[in-house]
Formats: C-alpha cells, sequence, structure tokens
C-alpha cells in the first residue's frame, strides 16, 4: 500500500496533464480549395508546435511507465502513445494535400518526413494499437524465470531471477547445465506475450497501408532517403561484405569452445547451441573472451576488476564518459541530467533496465535510464549513451520536425564512434590504466572488440529481416520460431540448444522485438562508427594504425563531429555521411581497415588449430 501512495501523486500530474494535451490534439477540419504555399507553410508551423506538445507529454508519460511498471503507468503511457499517434496519423495525411508545391528544401523534406508514419483511422484500433505496445514494453520489463525445484539454477537462493541476474549467469558460468536453464529460463518468458505481438503486428500492418505503405516492414525501409526493395538489397551487400571477417571469427570461435566444452557440446561443423556465447541473444561474445583469448595475451588488464575494486559507482562512470566528451570542446551536462536520470536499478520496484537515452523537452532537459555496473561493458554502454544525449543536446536549436538523426543508424553510430577511442591510451590518461601494453601485441584488444562489432553483424541484420517476413506475411505466427532459427543459422552460424516451444516466441525475448524498436539501427551503425573513426581520427592528423587511434581530447575531431550533429535530420543521410567522412555511401571497408591485423591472425589460427584437429 505504502508503494502505491508513494508513486500515486505523480502518475497523477501526469494523467493531468494528459487530459489537458487531449484537447488540444484534436484534428482540424479539413481545408477544402487549391492548396497554396502560405496554407502549407502555416501547416508545417503549427504542426511543429503541436508536437513539440505531444513529444514532452509523451516521452515523460513513457518514463513514467519505464521507471515505475504498474497497470496505470501502463494505461497512461499508452494513453499518450495514442494521442502522439493520432497527431503524427493527421499530420501525415494533411500534408499529401501540399505534395507537388513549390517549397524550399526545408519545407519540402519536412513534409516527406511528416509522412513517413502508419495511421489507424479507427479512434477503437489506435487506442489498441497504443495499449499493445505499451502492454508489450511492460511485460519484457515485468518477466522473471523462477526455476523449478532440481534445475541447475533452483540453487542460486532466489525464487525468481530478472534478465539481469541471468545475463550474469550466462556471462560468467562455464557450466553448460546452467548456461542452458538460465538461456532457456528467459527464452521461456516471451510466449506469454506472443498473441498480444500478433495483434499488434496486425494493427500496425493495418495503419502503414492506411498511409500507402505495403506493410509496417515496408515503411520502415523507406525511412533512409531510398526504396524499401533498394534499402534491403544495400543491407544485403553490406553484409556480404564484410561476412568473411565474420566467418573467420566463427571458426576461431568454434575451435576455442570445442576445446573448452568437448565434442559433445559444441559440434565440429554446423551452427553451434545459442547458449555458449556469453550473451542472451548470441549478439555479442566479449564475455567468453577468456575461452577466445591468445595464449600469448600476458597483459593481464581486466578493466572491470579495476573498476570493482575502485568502487566506481554509477555517476562516476557516467563522469568518465562526459570526460570524453568535454574534451572534444562539447558542453558540460545540464544540472537536470543528473537530477533526472536513473543510473542504478531501484529496490522498491521494477523498472526497464535496457540502457535508452531520452531528451524529454527536445532542449536541455536530457536522460539517461540504465542500471549501471561497474563494469567494462558498462563503461562502454555509458560511453554509447551519451553518444546520444549529446546528439540531442547538438540538434537541439534544429525545426521540431529535424530533432532526429541522419538515419537512425547515425544517431546509434555516434556513441559507438567516441567508444572506439576507449584504446588503451586513453584509458591511461583518465587513469584507470597505469601502463599501456605494447603495441605489438594488439591482437588481444582487437579480439575484444571484434567480439563485440563483428560478432553482432549477423544479429543486427537478421533481426529485421525476421521482422520484415513477419510484417509482409512471409512468416505467420506458427512458423516464428522456425523463421527466427533458419536466419540465425544461415547468418549467424547459432542454434536453438534446445527443443523449441510448443508456442515459441523466442523473437519477444529481445527487447527491441517486444518493444517494437527497429533494429536495422545496429547494422547500420556498426559500419557508420567506423566511417565516422577513419574521418574524425584523420581529421586529428593522425596516421597509425586505425585501430590505435584515440581522438580524446582533440578539438579539431570534436568540431567536424559537432557540425555533422548539429544537422539532425535536416539533409538526406548521404548528404550528412559526406561532410563527416567525405564519402556519401555506407561502405564496410573501414570496419575492414581496422580489423585487418586481426582477420590475418584468425586466418593463420584457424590454419594451426584445423591441422592439430586432423
Amino acid at each position: 500500500m505504502q508503494t502505491k501512495t508513494k508513486y500515486q501523486p505523480l502518475a497523477l500530474a501526469v494523467l493531468l496533464a494528459l487530459t489537458a494535451g487531449a484537447a488540444q490534439a484534436q484534428a482540424k477540419p479539413k481545408a477544402h480549395g487549391k492548396p497554396t504555399v502560405a496554407e502549407a507553410r502555416r501547416f508545417l508551423a503549427e504542426t511543429e508546435q503541436k508536437f513539440d506538445k505531444l513529444n514532452l507529454d509523451g516521452a515523460r508519460a513513457e518514463w513514467v511507465g519505464s521507471n515505475f511498471i504498474t497497470d496505470d503507468t501502463e494505461a497512461i503511457a499508452a494513453y499518450f502513445g495514442e494521442l502522439q499517434l493520432d497527431a503524427a496519423g493527421q499530420a501525415a495525411l494533411q500534408a499529401r494535400r501540399y505534395n507537388g508545391l513549390k517549397l524550399n528544401a526545408d519545407e519540402a523534406r519536412k513534409l516527406k518526413l511528416l509522412q513517413l508514419t502508419l495511421m489507424l483511422s479507427d479512434p477503437k484500433e489506435r487506442a489498441e494499437y497504443a495499449a499493445a505496445r505499451a502492454a508489450l514494453n511492460g511485460a519484457y520489463g515485468k518477466a522473471k524465470y523462477c526455476p523449478p525445484q532440481g534445475a541447475p539454477l533452483a540453487s542460486a537462493g532466489k525464487d525468481c531471477l530478472a534478465l539481469g541476474e541471468l545475463e550474469k549467469v550466462l556471462a560468467n558460468s562455464r557450466e553448460p547445465a546452467k548456461l542452458l536453464d538460465a538461456w532457456s529460463g528467459w527464452h521461456s518468458q516471451s510466449p506469454s506475450y506472443k498473441q498480444r505481438y500478433v495483434d499488434f503486428v496486425a494493427l500496425s500492418n493495418k495503419g502503414a497501408r492506411e498511409m500507402g505503405f505495403a506493410d509496417t516492414g515496408a515503411l520502415w525501409r523507406s525511412q533512409y532517403d531510398m526504396a524499401p526493395d533498394a534499402f534491403a538489397a544495400e543491407m544485403e551487400r553490406l553484409w556480404q561484405q564484410v561476412k568473411p571477417l565474420y566467418d573467420s571469427l566463427h571458426t576461431y570461435t568454434r575451435y576455442k569452445l570445442r576445446a573448452a566444452y568437448g565434442p559433445d557440446v559444441v559440434p565440429a561443423t554446423g551452427p553451434i547451441p545459442a547458449h555458449l556465447f556469453g550473451n542472451m541473444w548470441s549478439q555479442t561474445w566479449d564475455n567468453i573472451y577468456p575461452l577466445l583469448k591468445p595464449a600469448g595475451d600476458t597483459t593481464g588488464f581486466d578493466l572491470t576488476k579495476v573498476l570493482e575494486e575502485r568502487k566506481t559507482s554509477a555517476k562516476e562512470m557516467t563522469q568518465y564518459a562526459e570526460g570524453f566528451y568535454t574534451s572534444l570542446g562539447m558542453q558540460k551536462l545540464p544540472a537536470s541530467f543528473w537530477e533526472r536520470s536513473l543510473l542504478t536499478k531501484p529496490r522498491d520496484r521494477d523498472v526497464v533496465c535496457h540502457a535508452s537515452a531520452w531528451p524529454i523537452d527536445g532542449k536541455d532537459d536530457v536522460r539517461i535510464k540504465m542500471c549501471i555496473t561497474p563494469t567494462a561493458e558498462d563503461f562502454t554502454v555509458i560511453h554509447h549513451e551519451l553518444g546520444h544525449i549529446y546528439y540531442f543536446l547538438e540538434y537541439k536549436d534544429q525545426p521540431v520536425l529535424f530533432r532526429q538523426g541522419a538515419n537512425d543508424g547515425f544517431h546509434e553510430a555516434i556513441g559507438d564512434t567516441v567508444a572506439l577511442s576507449i584504446t588503451p591510451g586513453y584509458l591511461k590518461k583518465i587513469g584507470l590504466m597505469n601502463q599501456e601494453p605494447d603495441p605489438k601485441g594488439d591482437i588481444p584488444e582487437l579480439l575484444k572488440r571484434a567480439l563485440s562489432k563483428v560478432a553482432i553483424l549477423p544479429f543486427a541484420y537478421s533481426v529485421d529481416k525476421w521482422r520484415w517476413d513477419v510484417y509482409g506475411g512471409k512468416t505467420q505466427p506458427a512458423d516464428y520460431d522456425k523463421t527466427w532459427w533458419q536466419l540465425r543459422e544461415q547468418y549467424m552460424g547459432v542454434k536453438r540448444p534446445a527443443p523449441a516451444l510448443a508456442n515459441g516466441f523466442d523473437a519477444g525475448a529481445k527487447y527491441h522485438v517486444a518493444a517494437d524498436v527497429p533494429y536495422a539501427r545496429y547494422f547500420l551503425a556498426d559500419l557508420l562508427q567506423f566511417q565516422f573513426h577513419r574521418a574524425l581520427c584523420r581529421e586529428a592528423g593522425y596516421t597509425g594504425p586505425l585501430h590505435q587511434c584515440s581522438i580524446y581530447g582533440n578539438e579539431k575531431a570534436g568540431q567536424k563531429l559537432r557540425a555533422m550533429l548539429q544537422m539532425g535530420t535536416s539533409k538526406p543521410w548521404p548528404e550528412e555521411l559526406k561532410a563527416i567522412s567525405g564519402e556519401d555511401r555506407i561502405d564496410g571497408n573501414a570496419l575492414l581497415e581496422y580489423f585487418a591485423p586481426l582477420k590475418a591472425w584468425l586466418d593463420e589460427q584457424n590454419r594451426v588449430l584445423a591441422a592439430q584437429q586432423k
């Protein structure tokens, strides 16, 4: 009862603000007669003003819904989501009226961006869509695995284990039975909201079709300044470009896992069981580095150990990341960031711990929601999340409709670009490493980074490839798991480690599927960040091996980065890519250049290991 009372005033305040905003969100009567340029400009100004208010209300409602998970906050978030969906849909329909008018480039781009959305004209369906989205997000955040008596994790000391606790098992245990229990336990939770997802897909598709798109997948692919089919082809082209590097890493990883767990657990050929990669989704493999490390790795440096020994707080972790951005000439984080962000997991309630960055008011009220722990992984993640924050702050002076990344891959790439500069040299400068290792022995560091940056490529590609088929009707609900694992075997060389569940929904065990967040952005970001990194290193005057470059403290590189960030989405992304890199096409060559020494080493190791097994 105390908990309910404690948060009730906050929910009530949000609800009151919602009610006030609802009256302002009513659609205006349709215009009649021939459209004019003046009318179009008036429409754009009024729309941006309305969106500014609705975005603020919606962000606050969603913030509360993610930080105080209850049925009431889900309902509030759903209500605001419905208002935003309605406003976006109404604006998209109205924007069509002005297509073909002779407007300036910015005005024409705003009209185009407005029409890249879905619209449900039936108020009941809009409410159902918003409720389903909020419920899926809440169900994911509240999910826990309760091991039955006799299960390997039943003696873990807790009746039920949340995702974070299960992830720790996968990261740290080397007992296949416990790994399988943790993996299977989490993947047994998502079937409970499968039907909700099925209903959501149907509503989403209906909204996309009302706006003239074939389905939601086609709508998503249309948001990259190219035709949907052209974007799908571009994704496949990029994957084929970097696939040889992934194949070398996968082959090496198989040899090492087979040596650690034996031939009964790891097959000599074919896909590898998914629970052995140290990550719930096998998307990054850095947690199994101790099993894969080169024989000559004698550095012994463990950033997690250093952070833990120093009892580094969540705030201090964030301050390290802030210091990187300020070293490039960017501003210090606003005081409100420290007052309003959630940096540690509360003891008294469920929250969605998945790290995220929030532009609450489109100006200076920016926040992080993340359950930070003193680990090397979270050290990188907080650098990444502040990349979003500084993108928000740099384009805050753009018009409302341009306060986004050049494309969603850009937004993910910024923080990752900075994270590429988390080199031994950087760690030494900020006092976390006493002595840099010999640059000639940099294969261990390259391998660690590849276990994150290269390992994720086929996963990041296949998540949305699966959803494109779901939204397009090619994959029906009964085949969700079948298609999911076909794609993972084809692109990742990974298989389900246990028999499929009767009504399985393994894709829904990934946050971005349950929360309906497009994932192609992460694939693009993984390539873009190396293009950005190479360009910024050149701007800084660096001429050595790309993987040894850190732009920390270089304001000249910072100026080039800021100039691109400040553009928001005001220009097509190829123009913004060219502004920072001189190239107008996403290209995997920078990533391949960065990892070239590792590729040569992996191929040699694989040759030796193959000979040993004959």
